[in-house]
């Protein structure tokens, strides 16, 4: 053992010099992608392995002051005629050494180092080079401290390892094991055992090649919560069937707003990034982003042409063709919209043309060094394409497979730094509206400017859209204002959209005479000059983890890093209330009678809220860290708090969840806390860890329990603990101790559900205690699912993305 630490250590420097002369190196440039790629390939791989080396001692090391603890206990003064005072330096120094190593696994990606905080997900470092040189100054001393006190405390580590390895079957990295006479399975999650108590009534009949069954019940999508607007443009559109069609995650949403009802067109595998509509108004294409499958090979991105009305996928185009993600996808107009272009969001902004219907490549061309923010066929020629985005505004002529661009010329107007979107009049002309808030008109046929109206908008405009009477709506980004054109471009009528929505990001034609308006806060806003507009499609804009169901009513709550709190009702789609926080969510829970709920956010800070009038009733500070849990007793008269430092902190509640004193602080995990869960009787608490511990708490002190007879026969009110003999079915085959995020069991006990790193939700048969217990899979989040949560009878499950910030309600069938 001392020798792999000593190895270890020495790796571990090796690639610290390594990764310092790479972050000093300022010759490196962005034409060497690929090497700087392989490069930090090889040195996330090597890290890695040192990270599972600290990962594995750090917990030997802990469970080494726990029993140092106990023996400390034992001998102290009055403990026996014999007792002898040890002394106190090696506990001292384990718990120093424990506060210095890293708590959370770190990886390297796109050049900098990432925290994964359970979901694999980076948050944005404020200096790449920063944070890789920090986390390798954090790694040389955890790993130097290691080396110092590593001969006085891993002699029992390691033959406990050895005795644990040698027991465990089968040949993947996930191994599992049981002890009937103990009472325990033993699966192991990156080298790390994990050992999980089973009940006594299980020791006896318990088989662990015994098959699991797939559950009876299985999920139906029925709402998809918000819309992409933060970054994407022209995606927005009234179909002849009365439906609105826009897209979120990777499902493409079909809503009819009248009779409240959704469609979902679900053939992508990761996140859609544009849409066109065929001049017949039934056919879509859509285009997704680069993707990475479960088993880590690469899912091309490309575009999917499909019918609105049966929903069936009519043609697959630019499978191996596409690099990186479809930004830009249009149908041609004029000769019956047999074409179809794209741009591919490379470095070079490739646009291709095809013949869909026959899956062929017509032509394609560099389109630009800079980003492209739209292309449109001109409705008059097949064979004119305009392109616009940073710098640039582009007319190609397409002449055979040939693809001739003439500029854009500004001449003595002024050149805007991005020109963001494009329309075209009833005469041909094309329109543009640029960064400046300019919009120019571009004669028939021609590149120069034919008529401006030089600031139209303070800021920039976002979209441009002709309605059937030829007049011209555009929509702004700072001002956020709606504007009415006439066919001379003189304004008519304006409106703005309220700031809780956001700027305008597209906007449509609706029913008689109104307009859609997608906004980049990702809501989605109907109405008509000059009236208000009011909101038909609302989300969250940054990531989502905060998650909990109503106790008794068909309600449910999220919170996110965009500092909102919504309180959604699961019939009528929409929030009943919004609230904006000082801080960013992370998590949330309902009292048991429903009057308040509390919200843990990213900054330490806990808050409750009345849940009918949105009052704050009471806010507290535990720490710096996340606050990754907060989880009401079942009898009301406790809440537990998580903390990514380390603790679970425990509060006393009175007054119907109206006051708060702290009773009790959980100390013992050495990583942070990830997940936790109440006893039927609100005696116990059970935790998990960042490092895959499972521990167990006294309620009413913080104890910590160590005699797993005490627990192993508790009944637990709520099972959202990934870790434990009743889930650890839901981990695949070799899975990454990160790869599931959450698990939540139904309220009858029958089924259990899983979120995951790949974007899916799982349903298994509960109780989940087979080795790859079979499931059935679903999916529609594009980034990693970071909750999951039945409805107080049964009949939903709620999900929420992380990434995608998307939320999805199933119907339980």
């Amino acid at each position: 053992m001392s020798e792999r630490i000593a190895s270890s250590c020495g790796n571990l420097y090796d690639t610290t010099s390594l990764l310092l002369q790479y972050c000093n190196d300022d010759n490196v440039s962005a034409g060497s992608t690929m090497e700087v790629d392989d490069r930090l390939s090889h040195l996330e791989q090597r890290v890695q392995l040192q990270e599972d080396e600290i990962q594995l001692l750090k917990a030997a090391l802990a469970d080494a002051l726990r029993r140092l603890g106990g023996c400390e206990e034992l001998t102290q003064p009055g403990a026996g005629a014999g007792g002898r005072r040890p002394t106190v330096a090696a506990p001292t120094k384990v718990r120093q050494l424990l506060q210095t190593l890293p708590s959370k696994p770190l990886t390297l990606s796109n050049g900098y180092v990432q925290q994964k905080q359970m979901g694999g997900y980076p948050s944005s470092p404020s200096s790449p080079k920063n944070e890789v040189l920090q986390s390798i100054k954090r790694k040389s001393m955890s790993t130097e401290r290691l080396s110092t006190v590593r001969r006085e405390m891993v002699s029992d580590s390691r033959s406990r390892t050895t005795s644990s390895s040698s027991s465990t079957c089968g040949r993947s990295s996930k191994e599992c094991s049981v002890n009937a006479e103990d009472g325990y399975v033993r699966m192991f999650l990156r080298g790390r055992p994990v050992t999980m108590h089973m009940p006594d009534q299980k020791r006896d009949s318990y088989r662990l090649d015994h098959k699991g069954t797939l559950p009876e019940h299985k999920l139906k999508l029925q709402w998809v919560y918000g819309y992409r607007g933060r970054d994407c443009r022209s995606n927005l559109y009234l179909l002849p069937t009365g439906e609105i069609v826009y897209f979120n995650a990777s499902v493409v949403v079909l809503y009819n707003v009248e009779e409240q009802q959704q469609r979902h067109y679900l053939g992508h595998n990761d996140d859609v990034k544009c849409l066109g509509i065929h001049p017949d108004m039934v056919t879509i294409a859509t285009g997704q982003v680069a993707g990475t499958s479960k088993d880590g090979k690469m899912l091309p991105p490309h575009v999917r042409v499909w019918d609105s009305v049966s929903l069936n996928t009519l043609h697959v185009i630019g499978m191996g063709v596409f690099d990186r993600a479809v930004t830009c996808v249009a149908f041609s107009k004029s000769n019956g919209g047999a074409h179809l272009c794209a741009v591919d969001d490379a470095n070079d902004h490739i646009l291709s043309v095809w013949n869909w219907q026959k899956e062929k490549q017509l032509a394609d061309v560099k389109c630009s060094n800079d980003s492209v923010l739209a292309a449109a066929f001109h409705p008059m020629d097949a064979d004119l394409i305009v392109t616009c985005g940073k710098s640039h505004l582009n007319f190609w002529t397409m002449d055979g497979n040939t693809l001739t661009k003439r500029q854009g010329l500004f001449e003595k107007n002024e050149k805007p730094k991005y020109v963001l979107c494009v329309a075209f009049a009833e005469n041909g002309d094309t329109i543009t509206g640029d960064s400046s808030g300019n919009i120019y008109v571009w004669a028939k046929g021609g590149n120069r400017i034919s008529q401006v109206v030089a600031k139209a908008h303070e800021g920039g405009i976002f979209s441009l859209c002709v309605l059937k009477d030829g007049t011209l709506v555009s929509g702004g980004g700072k001002d956020r204002r709606m504007v009415l054109w006439d066919h001379d471009y003189n304004k008519q009528s304006e409106m703005e959209v309220p700031e809780a929505f956001g700027p305008v990001r597209a906007v449509t034609e609706g029913k008689q005479g109104g307009l859609l308006v997608g906004t980049t806060k990702n809501t989605v806003l109907t109405g008509s000059f000059p009236d208000t507009l009011n909101p038909i499609v609302q989300g969250h804009t940054d990531e989502l983890w905060g998650l909990d169901i109503h106790p008794s009513m068909e309600q449910f709550v999220t919170c996110g890093q965009d500092k909102q709190v919504h309180l959604w009702d699961t019939n009528s789609h929409q929030p009943l209330w919004s609230k904006t926080t000082e801080d960013p969510g992370r998590s949330a829970g309902f009292h048991p009678s429903g009057a308040v709920l509390a919200v843990g956010t990213m900054t330490g800070r806990w808050l409750v809220l009345d849940t009918d009038t949105q009052d704050l009733v009471y806010m507290h500070t535990d720490g710096n860290e996340i606050i990754s849990n907060v989880k009401y007793s079942p009898d009301g008269n406790f809440l537990a708090v998580g903390s990514h430092d380390n603790f679970v902190y425990i509060y006393a509640v009175t007054e119907n969840g109206k006051k708060y004193s702290r009773v009790g602080k959980c100390t013992g995990h050495s990583s942070f806390v990830t997940h936790l869960d109440w006893s039927v009787d609100s005696q116990y608490i059970v935790t998990n860890s960042g490092d895959y511990e499972i521990l167990f708490w006294e309620a009413s002190s913080g104890k910590h329990v160590t005699s797993m007879d005490l627990v192993r026969n508790v009944e637990w009110a709520t099972s959202t603990c990934v870790l434990g003999f009743s889930v650890f079915g839901v981990w695949p085959d070799g899975a990454d101790g990160t790869d599931i995020n959450a698990v939540c069991r139904s309220h009858d006990s029958s089924l259990l559900a899983s979120a995951d790193d790949f974007g899916k939700v799982h349903l298994f048969s509960n109780p989940c205690s087979q080795p790859r217990a079979p499931s059935h899979t679903y999916s529609g989040h594009s980034s990693h699912v970071t909750n999951v949560a039945f409805l107080h009878d049964d009949s939903h499950l709620i999900s929420t993305g992380g990434k995608d910030t998307s939320i999805l309600q199933w119907v339980v069938a």
